[in-house]
């Protein structure tokens, strides 16, 4: 998987996918995501780091199966807010306190 962290004036943004997904565009209904190199591209990282880094995360864009799997099963995202949008899937994490 991918990752990269960057400051924001609302925090740490951490966007986070799989790897074979950047460069690709899906497509649902009314939806398109494109997962672009300069959002998205950053260092290749085990699954320890993806969750080191969403642990840290005030907001985070998850996309790919895999890593919308992962933010799921550590309990980062709620699977009933997952969209499935053309042949992957697209999460979001925004971290309020």
């Amino acid at each position: 998987m991918i990752v990269n962290e960057r400051e924001t004036q609302e925090g740490l943004l951490v966007a986070v996918c799989d790897s074979d997904v950047v460069g690709e565009t899906y497509e649902a209904d009314d939806l398109s995501l494109t997962v672009t190199e300069e959002f998205y591209g950053g260092d290749e990282v085990d699954e320890t780091a993806v969750v080191e880094s969403l642990a840290r995360a005030d907001v985070a864009n998850i996309v790919g199966t895999r890593a919308v799997e992962l933010a799921i099963e550590e309990g980062f995202v709620d699977e009933a807010n997952v969209l499935e949008v053309g042949e992957t899937l697209h999460a979001q994490l925004l971290r309020l306190y």
